[in-house]
C-alpha cells in the first residue's frame, strides 16, 4: 500500500478529539471557507482533502459525516486519516476495529498511531506490546509517548523511565514537566534528609541545591502551559523567596483553574497584605472545594470576630474534610469559652489522630484540673512527635517531682528545637553543676532569642569572668568603653528586668553617670525592685535630696531591705526624731544581715537610752 505522509493528524495532543489550547481558534468564517475548499477537492477525488475534511468533522463532532471520509482517505493509504479513522472508531465503542486501523497507521510510521496502540494494549494489561508500540512513538519525538512509555516504565519501576518523561518534558508534554519537577524535589529533599509530600505543597527543595533551580524551571514550563498544580507549587516556591507579588499571579492563575490548595495560598498572602476581605473570599472558594485548611482559616477569621458559632460551623468543616486541625481548633474555641469538657472531647480525638499540638493541649488542660498522671503521656506522645512546647511542659513536670536529671533531658531536647525558656533552663542547670561553658551557650540562644533572665546570667556569667581593674588603670577612656557584659545588661534591663535594670544603674554610676543611673534605678524600683530604690535613696541622698531619698528608702525598708531601714533610722535620729529612729532601727535588727542587725542594733541601743535620759 502506498502510504502518504501525514497530511492531518488530528491527536498530536491526545487520543481524543480536543483543540489545542496552544494555537490560536480559527475565525469560523475561514474554518467554514476551508471546509468548503476541502470538500469540493475531496469530491473530486483529492486524498489529502478527504482525511483533512474528515479530521475537520471529527473534530467537530460529526462522526456520521466524517467517517466515510476518513475510510477514503485510509483506503488511498492516508496514515493519518487511518489513525482519525481509528479514534472515531474507538468513540463509537469499537476498541478493538480502532486497534487495527491504529496498528496500520503505526506500521506506515505514524507516531501518533503508535501511541494511541499503546494505550489501548496497557489498558488491556498487555504491557510487552505497550511498550513496544509506546517506544515505537517515542522514539519518533512523539510528546505524548514518550510521556505514556515513561508512565509505563516509572510503574514499572525502571531505571530508563526519567530518561523519558525528560524527553517529553522537552517536547512540551506539560504533565510530563510537572512530574519531572517534583521528581527533582523529591531528589533534593532526600539529599537534605528531609520529608516531603507528594500532595501539597508542604514539600520544600533546599534553597541553593542544583536540582531547585531545575525543578523551578519545570514547573515554571507546565504552568505556562497551564498546569494548575504546576501553578502552584512555583507559586510556593516564589512565596518562600519572598517574590510575594509573582507568587501570587501564579496562585491566582491555579485557583481561577481550580485549585483548591492555590485558593487557600492566595487568602493567606492576601490576609498578610491586610486584605482580609478577599482573602475570605478566597478561602471560602477553597472550603467550599473541600480543601480542610482553608475552612480552618475562615474558623479562625470568624473567631478573632466573635462570631463562635460561625467559627465552630468551619472548623467541622475542616474536620469533615479530614484535616485534625479542625478537631484541635474546635478544642480551642471551647477552651477559651471555659467549655472545658467539650475542649478535652476535641482535643482528645485530634490527639488519638496524631495531632501533637493537640496531644499537649490536652494534657496542659488535664495537668489544670489535677490530673497529673493523666497529663503525662499526652506530653510524651506531644514531645516524641516533635511537639517542642510538650518537651519543654514534660520537663517542667518532672522538675516539679524532682526528677532533676529526667528534666534537664526534655528541656535539652526542645532547648535543641529552639525553645527560648528551655534553653534558659538548661543554662541554669548547667550553671549550677559548674559546666560554665555549656551553659554559656544555651543562655546565649535563650538570651538571643529574647530572655531577659537568660540575657541577664548571661552577663552575670561574663560579668564574673573580667579581671578587677586596679584604680591606677581607670581612666576616662576605659569607663566609656560598654563591655558585652554591660550589653547584655542593657538588654535584659530594655526588657523590663529590675535586677539587671539595677546592675546597669550601678554601671553607670561608676562611670560618674548619676543621669543615667537615676534612671535605671528608678525604673527597677517603680518595677517593685527593694534594691532600685536603696540605690536611688543613695544616689539622691548624694545629690542632697535627702527628703526623697528617704521616700524610697521606706518604700525598699516595706519591702524587707534591711540596708534601707538602718538609714532610715539615721536620718530620723539626726532630725532628732528618736522615736521614729528607733522603730526603724528595730525592723533594721530584724531584717538583717548580720553586718546590718549589729549596727541597727547599737543604733537603737543608743537612741533608746536618750529616750529613757
Amino acid at each position: 500500500m502506498n502510504v502518504m505522509g501525514d497530511k492531518a493528524t488530528l491527536f498530536e495532543t491526545g487520543r481524543f478529539v480536543q483543540p489545542s489550547g496552544e494555537e490560536p481558534t480559527r475565525d469560523e468564517a475561514a474554518e467554514a471557507a476551508e471546509e468548503a475548499r476541502r470538500r469540493l477537492q475531496a469530491e473530486a477525488g483529492d486524498v489529502e482533502s478527504m482525511s483533512v475534511l474528515g479530521a475537520m468533522l471529527l473534530r467537530r463532532g460529526d462522526l456520521d459525516g466524517a467517517e466515510p471520509q476518513l475510510r477514503a482517505a485510509t483506503a488511498a493509504g492516508d496514515r493519518a486519516a487511518a489513525n482519525n479513522l481509528g479514534v472515531l472508531l474507538h468513540q463509537r465503542g469499537y476498541p478493538e476495529e480502532a486497534a487495527g486501523w491504529w496498528r496500520i497507521a503505526a506500521v506506515a510510521g505514524s507516531a501518533a498511531a503508535a501511541h494511541a496502540l499503546g494505550r489501548h494494549h496497557r489498558e488491556r494489561g498487555d504491557e510487552p506490546a505497550a511498550e513496544y508500540w509506546l517506544r515505537q512513538s517515542a522514539e519518533q519525538g512523539h510528546p505524548l509517548g514518550a510521556y505514556a512509555l515513561a508512565d509505563l516504565l516509572e510503574h514499572r519501576g525502571e531505571a530508563d523511565a526519567g530518561q523519558w518523561m525528560r524527553a517529553a518534558a522537552e517536547r512540551g508534554h506539560r504533565e510530563a514537566a510537572y512530574r519531572l519537577a517534583r521528581a527533582l524535589d523529591r531528589r533534593a529533599a532526600a539529599d537534605e534528609g528531609e520529608t516531603g509530600s507528594d500532595n501539597g505543597v508542604d514539600t520544600e527543595t533546599p534553597a541553593g541545591a542544583p536540582e531547585a533551580d531545575e525543578a523551578e524551571q519545570w514547573y515554571r514550563q507546565a504552568a505556562a502551559r497551564g498546569h494548575r498544580r504546576a501553578a502552584l507549587h512555583l507559586g510556593a516556591i516564589l512565596e518562600r523567596r519572598g517574590e510575594l507579588k509573582e507568587a501570587g499571579r501564579w496562585y491566582l492563575t491555579s485557583a481561577k483553574d481550580g485549585e483548591a490548595r492555590a485558593a487557600c495560598a492566595l487568602g493567606f498572602l492576601l490576609r498578610d497584605a491586610g486584605d482580609t476581605e478577599s482573602a475570605a473570599v478566597w478561602w471560602l472558594r477553597a472550603a467550599q472545594d473541600g480543601d480542610g485548611n482553608a475552612a480552618n482559616a475562615l474558623g479562625a477569621l470568624h473567631a478573632e470576630r466573635g462570631e463562635t458559632q460561625t467559627a465552630e460551623r468551619w472548623y467541622r468543616a475542616a474536620m469533615d474534610a479530614g484535616d485534625d486541625n479542625g478537631a484541635y481548633n474546635l478544642g480551642l474555641l471551647c477552651a477559651e469559652q471555659g467549655r472545658t469538657a467539650q475542649a478535652e472531647q476535641w482535643y482528645r480525638r485530634a490527639a488519638y489522630a496524631g495531632h501533637r499540638e493537640a496531644a499537649n493541649a490536652l494534657a496542659i488542660l488535664l495537668l489544670q484540673v489535677g490530673d497529673t498522671s493523666g497529663a503525662e503521656p499526652w506530653f510524651s506522645k506531644a514531645a516524641e512527635a516533635g511537639s517542642v512546647d510538650a518537651a519543654f511542659n514534660l520537663g517542667i513536670l518532672y522538675a516539679g517531682r524532682g526528677e532533676d536529671r529526667i528534666a534537664l533531658r526534655c528541656y535539652e531536647q526542645a532547648a535543641a528545637a529552639g525553645h527560648t525558656e528551655a534553653a534558659l533552663q538548661v543554662g541554669i542547670a548547667r550553671l549550677r553543676e559548674g559546666d560554665e561553658a555549656t551553659a554559656e551557650r544555651h543562655l546565649r540562644c535563650a538570651a538571643g532569642g529574647g530572655s531577659a533572665e537568660a540575657a541577664y546570667r548571661l552577663a552575670a556569667v561574663l560579668d564574673a569572668r573580667r579581671p578587677a581593674v586596679s584604680e591606677h588603670e581607670l581612666g576616662e577612656s576605659s569607663l566609656n568603653v560598654k563591655t558585652e557584659c554591660e550589653e547584655w545588661y542593657e538588654r535584659a534591663a530594655s526588657q523590663g528586668h529590675r535586677r539587671a535594670q539595677v546592675r546597669v544603674g550601678m554601671l553607670a554610676a561608676a562611670r560618674g553617670d548619676v543621669v543615667e543611673a537615676a534612671r535605671w534605678y528608678r525604673a527597677a524600683a517603680e518595677a517593685g525592685s527593694r534594691n532600685g530604690a536603696f540605690n536611688l535613696g543613695l544616689l539622691l541622698a548624694r545629690e542632697g535630696s535627702e527628703p526623697e531619698a528617704a521616700v524610697w528608702w521606706e518604700r525598699a525598708a516595706d519591702a524587707g531591705h534591711g540596708r534601707a531601714a538602718l538609714r532610715l533610722a539615721l536620718v530620723y535620729a539626726r532630725r532628732g526624731e528618736l522615736a521614729e529612729g528607733q522603730r526603724w532601727a528595730d525592723r533594721a535588727v530584724a531584717l538583717g544581715p548580720a553586718e546590718v542587725t549589729e549596727r541597727a542594733g547599737r543604733l537603737r541601743d543608743a537612741l533608746r537610752e536618750e529616750l529613757s535620759a
